[in-house]
């Protein structure tokens, strides 16, 4: 008797599925399950679609899937459809899938996925109405699975690390059928461990801890072929691994699901589901399990590149960052470094302290271009030059020249620029090979209490005065270092007085937050402004720097403000110790040169000023001295062909103080009062110094001169003010 009579006997039909071609072939049975005339037929997939219910039929894709996936069978309810589209009965299917090795080219021109299916169709009851909402393809179950898996999916995607994906794995409540009982396995080299586990007592582990791959063990097994495991028994589970048995029985479950970690086509491991109920491993069920097996390989593939950042960038920033050296006598240090919160959180920002010969210091502030592997080396390579050629005893501005030329020979140099000769940030795009660095150089005497700098494209430094003024210093500069191979770098001097502290940062401090250098200095003035040195260390002024970016515990590589990180930080404070002046009677100074080639900076004198007279009584005053300068700063690049030097201080008790300005410049030529008319351009300096200066004069000097004016903030000149000298006669 051949086996399609023994089947058609019993009332169960045989079909194929070809999925290459696209057809499926019915025996007689078969034909009339499906409506049709009781002999053998072939349909097309479209003609086969067209007898079952079309709910019926999506769920297949995904069943049959399943089943070629994990080498199991594929078995569904389907509901038959007549002509008139009603349903005539329901057939259950079982189905083998039988891989091919190379699929035929399909009838469309395109090639299958290479299987057949052979199963059979065999007529069941149809569903009770009180329990066809919870068929494995229609009703409230497949809702509330399509909904777990979406919430699952989204918490999954979330977790950073891999005990944060273990929790959410520990949490997932499945619709129907939630396991009480999981562990999470890996493979390293040729053994199995065990990465996390969950509803097990501390030490349960322990026998699956560490076990070789050849392990008669399902989690081993399914490692070792790539495909998923079930056991609804416990029979099932004695019967196929009689040595593990012992192990697994204890802990009382009835049903275990074994499925494989896979990602990028390798298996990195296994998940284990247990349950103290019976589980059929519906293929609705194995379907749930697989998808959530495979968001779970992906989460855990993640979170493990994420780790393995984490560790590669504090290794790198423990190599490369170093740590501020000995105690500077007379001075007091401190200083911050926050890498950003993208990639590997390291980046080109650094700092560092140098001692030189004679008790000298210097300090070290920069920032290479871009937050990646590439330029944390180019830092640390830069950062050893750097150190090498102040060691030499190079002066400031021959340290920084000999570090550009290095920085272009190690980058080919062929980043472009778009910036002014005074510093800036990078204009077009800098090829991954011509990258730049901005940079601050300081030599301090802290005897002397003198600052030499030098800056390559750097923001300027700031400084806090003894009786809390905060000013920027505006200091020379030139082109980043490795814009070009031979650029001049000038320096600038100036005494740090006691009490005083200066800070230098990187651009990260100021425009983190969606702030620009120009709001983001008033952020950081502001928390200047407020510290209080005599009751506070210069430590807790670099936290509060930081926190006010990014939060409190922000100065550290990991922690709940690590993804707000838009851009590396470093900040340096230096504050020179000693007993200054009374906060009420320490004088305000301020120095700041103009050249020929910088017009533009005399609106930084103005604002510089006005920062230095930010408390002085009288606002008129104020716009007074301002007009002053402005006009004594034009006059020197309008008429002779040097540079000019703004010196101004501010002295006494508030409410009676006395303001002295001096511009000098290199030219023996005496300004000459003139009566200009009415539509004159120029010619109104002295005439407005006559008006509005209470004391003013021209100092000559060995090569050049001073101009110079006095306010006093009272009104009335003090006792022991000098006496001005008489303006020059036209």
């Amino acid at each position: 008797m051949h086996t399609e009579d023994v089947l058609a006997a019993i009332l169960t039909g045989l079909w194929r599925w070809d999925d290459a071609t696209r057809t499926v072939s019915l025996d007689a049975e078969a034909a009339r399950l499906l409506g049709l005339p009781a002999r053998p037929a072939e349909l097309t997939e479209g003609a086969a679609r067209a007898r079952f219910h079309p709910v019926d039929w999506n769920e297949i894709d995904g069943i049959v899937s399943l089943a070629v996936a994990e080498g199991t069978l594929a078995e569904a309810r389907l509901r038959v459809m007549d002509g008139h589209g009603r349903v005539i009965r329901t057939v259950r299917t079982r189905a083998k899938p039988i891989v091919d090795g190379t699929p035929p080219a399909r009838d469309d021109g395109r090639r299958g996925s290479g299987f057949r299916l052979v199963g059979t169709f065999q007529e069941v009851p149809e569903q009770r109405p009180g329990t066809a909402a919870r068929t494995p393809v229609t009703g409230d179950w497949r809702r509330s699975r399509e909904a777990f898996l979406l919430d699952a999916g989204r918490a999954l995607a979330e977790a950073r690390s891999t005990e944060e994906v273990l929790r959410v794995a520990a949490s997932l409540s499945m619709p129907g059928f939630s396991p009480d009982g999981l562990a999470v396995f890996g493979v390293a080299g040729d053994r199995l461990t065990i990465i996390g586990h969950h509803g097990h007592s501390l030490g349960d582990e322990g026998p699956f801890a560490d076990m070789p791959l050849d392990t008669d063990y399902p989690a081993a097994e399914v490692v070792r072929s790539g495909r998923a495991i079930y056991l609804p028994t416990p029979d099932d589970y004695r019967d196929r691994y009689p040595t593990a048995w012992p192990l697994a029985k204890r802990f009382g479950r009835e049903s275990w699901a074994f499925l494989p970690l896979i990602v990028a086509g390798r298996t990195m491991g296994a998940w284990m589901a247990a349950f103290t109920h019976r589980v059929a491993f519906t293929p609705d069920e194995r379907s749930v399990l697989t998808t959530v097996a495979r968001m779970l390989a992906q989460a855990l593939a993640r979170a493990g590149v994420a780790e393995s950042e984490r560790e590669l960038s504090l290794g790198l920033q423990r190599s490369m960052m170093p740590v501020l050296g000995p105690a500077v006598p007379g001075m007091e240090v401190a200083a911050r470094y926050v890498p950003t919160g993208g990639g590997l959180q390291v980046g080109g920002d650094w700092y560092d302290m140098i001692q030189l010969p004679g008790g000298r210091v210097a300090f070290v502030i920069g920032d290479v271009q871009g937050h990646d592997v590439r330029a944390a080396g180019l830092m640390g390579q830069l950062r050893i030059a750097l150190r090498a050629y102040a060691s030499e005893g190079h002066r400031p501005d021959a340290v920084l020249s000999r570090a550009s030329r290095f920085l272009y020979g190690m980058t080919e140099g062929t980043g472009p620029w778009d910036g002014s000769p005074d510093g800036g940030g990078p204009g077009g795009d800098t090829s991954a090979d011509g990258r730049f660095a901005t940079c601050l150089y300081l030599e301090v005497d802290p005897a002397k209490g003198t600052v030499d700098i030098a800056r390559a494209g750097h923001p300027d430094p700031a400084i806090r005065m003894a009786d809390g003024t905060v000013l920027l210093r505006p200091t020379d500069g030139g082109l980043p270092l490795g814009i070009v191979p031979d650029t001049d770098y000038p320096t600038t001097r100036f005494v740090l007085e006691p009490g005083e502290t200066l800070m230098i940062c990187t651009d990260g401090l100021l425009e983190t937050g969606g702030h620009d250098m120009e709001t983001g200095w008033l952020r950081v003035r502001k928390l200047l402004e407020e510290y209080d040195p005599g009751a506070e260390s210069l430590d807790v002024l670099a936290d509060a720097l930081v926190q006010a970016v990014h939060g409190p515990g922000s100065h550290h590589t990991t922690g709940p403000f690590a993804d707000r990180r838009e851009d590396d930080i470093a900040v340096l404070l230096l504050s020179r110790t000693g007993e200054p002046a009374t906060r009420r009677t320490a004088p305000r100074r301020t120095v700041l040169s103009v050249a020929q080639a910088e017009p533009e900076r005399i609106a930084a004198a103005r604002h510089q000023l006005r920062e230095l007279l930010h408390d002085w009584a009288d606002e008129d005053q104020v716009d007074a001295a301002v007009l002053m300068v402005s006009e004594m700063v034009t006059n020197v690049l309008v008429h002779t062909d040097g540079d000019a030097l703004l010196v101004a201080e501010a002295a006494g008790e508030h409410g009676a103080r006395l303001l002295r300005v001096e511009v000098a410049d290199g030219s023996d030529e005496l300004p000459h009062r003139r009566r200009p008319g009415e539509m004159a351009s120029s010619g109104r300096g002295l005439v407005l110094m006559e008006m509005l200066a209470h004391a003013w004069g021209v100092d000559p000097r060995g090569e050049g001169k001073s101009i110079w004016f006095e306010l006093y903030e009272s009104g009335a000149e003090p006792p022991d003010a000098e006496t001005c000298l008489a303006p020059p006669e036209p």
